[in-house]
C-alpha cells in the first residue's frame, strides 16, 4: 500500500472552492466586495485549470452574476467559504485518489459563526467526486499544514496541539496520523503562527500564511522586517525551527502596511496558491507587492503569475491559499 499526497504544485484536474454567503459584521468590507474578491480568484484560476464552486441555493443567482460560466457551481448548504479547511485533504493511494477528512471543529471552536454543515463538505465533496472518503479523529484543517512530496509535512504547535482542538493528542499520536493520512513520515513543527491570525475567528497558527515549501526544496518564509510589528520577532523562531530541521529558508518580504481596521495586519504572500502553470498571488496595493512578485517568480520558474487585490479576502480572515484546495491528477 503506497499513500501520498501530492505537493501543491504537482498536476492538478481541479480546483474546489466554496461561494461565501456574505461578508462578516467586523469586516468593514461589504458583502459585494466579498462576493467579487472570492469570484476574481476563481476566475483567474478558471483561465488554468477547471474550478467547482460549492453554492448555498440561495447564492447560486449571486454567484452566477459575478462568476465566469466556465466555473461549475455545485449545491450545497455551506456556512462559510474557507475551502481548504472544510474541504478534503486529496491523497493518492495506489493510483487511485482518496479524500482524507479531517475532524472540523470550527478552528478549536473559535469562530461565533455555524460550522455544523462545513464539517460535512469534505464527505459531500468525496460523494461528488464518487472517490472514497478516508475519516480521520484528528481536528485539523488543510491550512495547517504543507508538504514538499519527499515525506516532510509541515505543522504548528498552536494548531495540531490546540487544547481546544486535539486535547488528549500527544506530539507523537499526532505525528502518527498525520503521517499515516498523508504519507508522510518526518513532521518539522512551527511554534505558532503569524499574531493576526489569534484574535477571533482565527486559526490559531496555520502554517500556510507563514511557510510553505516550493518544487526545489526551499521553505518560503514570511519576513516581517518592522520592529514594531509583533510578526518580526516570529520570524527569527520560525526560521530557527526550519534551519534546525536543516532547510534551506528563503524570505519573502511582508508587505509594508502594518495595520489596518482591527490593527497589526497578516497580510503574507506566503499564501499564494500553485496551480496548472500559474501562481495566484495576493497583493496590498503595497510598495512590496512587485518585489514579492519577482521573489515568487523566481521561487516558481516558468509559471505565470497571477495577481489578485486580496485585501477584502485578509479582511475577513483568510487569503487566497485558504480559499481553494487542489484536486491532484491522477
Amino acid at each position: 500500500m503506497s499513500i501520498n499526497m501530492p505537493p501543491e504544485w504537482a498536476a492538478h484536474s481541479a480546483t474546489w472552492m466554496g461561494f461565501p454567503a456574505a461578508a462578516y459584521p467586523e469586516a468593514h468590507v461589504t458583502d459585494e466586495e466579498v462576493w467579487q474578491a472570492w469570484a476574481t480568484v476563481a476566475n483567474v484560476i478558471v483561465d488554468h485549470e477547471p474550478v467547482n464552486m460549492l453554492c448555498h441555493r440561495e447564492q447560486l443567482p449571486i454567484a452566477q452574476r459575478f462568476l465566469s460560466s466556465a466555473v461549475t457551481l455545485h449545491e450545497f448548504p455551506i456556512e462559510d467559504a474557507w475551502l481548504r479547511d472544510t474541504g478534503p485533504t486529496f491523497v493518492i493511494e495506489d493510483s487511485e485518489l482518496k479524500a482524507v477528512d479531517w475532524r472540523f471543529n470550527g478552528w478549536g471552536d473559535n469562530t461565533a459563526f455555524a460550522w455544523g454543515e462545513d464539517a460535512k463538505i469534505a464527505a459531500h465533496i468525496a460523494n461528488v467526486l464518487q472517490i472514497e472518503r478516508v475519516p480521520s479523529q484528528l481536528i485539523n484543517e488543510g491550512g495547517g499544514l504543507h508538504v514538499n512530496g519527499h515525506g516532510v509535512v509541515l505543522l504548528t504547535d498552536t494548531v495540531q496541539l490546540d487544547p481546544d482542538r486535539n486535547p488528549q493528542w500527544t506530539r507523537l499520536q499526532v505525528e502518527e496520523e498525520v503521517h499515516r493520512r498523508l504519507g508522510t513520515d518526518r513532521a518539522i513543527w512551527l511554534p505558532h503562527g503569524l499574531w493576526r491570525d489569534y484574535a477571533a475567528h482565527g486559526t490559531r497558527g496555520h502554517v500556510d500564511i507563514v511557510a510553505c515549501f516550493n518544487a526545489s526544496g526551499s521553505v518560503l518564509l514570511h519576513r516581517q522586517t518592522n520592529r514594531r510589528h509583533p510578526d518580526c520577532e516570529r520570524h527569527a523562531l520560525h526560521r530557527e525551527a526550519l534551519e534546525r530541521a536543516e532547510l534551506h529558508c528563503c524570505d519573502i518580504l511582508a508587505p509594508k502596511i502594518l495595520e489596518d481596521h482591527s490593527g497589526w495586519v497578516d497580510y503574507s504572500y506566503i499564501n499564494h496558491y500553485v496551480l496548472n502553470g500559474a501562481v495566484v498571488v495576493p497583493t496590498f496595493s503595497d510598495p512590496h507587492d512587485g518585489l514579492a512578485c519577482e521573489q515568487l517568480a523566481e521561487a516558481w520558474p516558468g509559471r505565470e503569475i497571477r495577481t489578485v487585490d486580496a485585501r477584502v479576502i485578509f479582511a475577513m480572515g483568510g487569503g487566497i491559499h485558504c480559499i481553494t484546495q487542489q484536486q491532484p491528477r491522477i
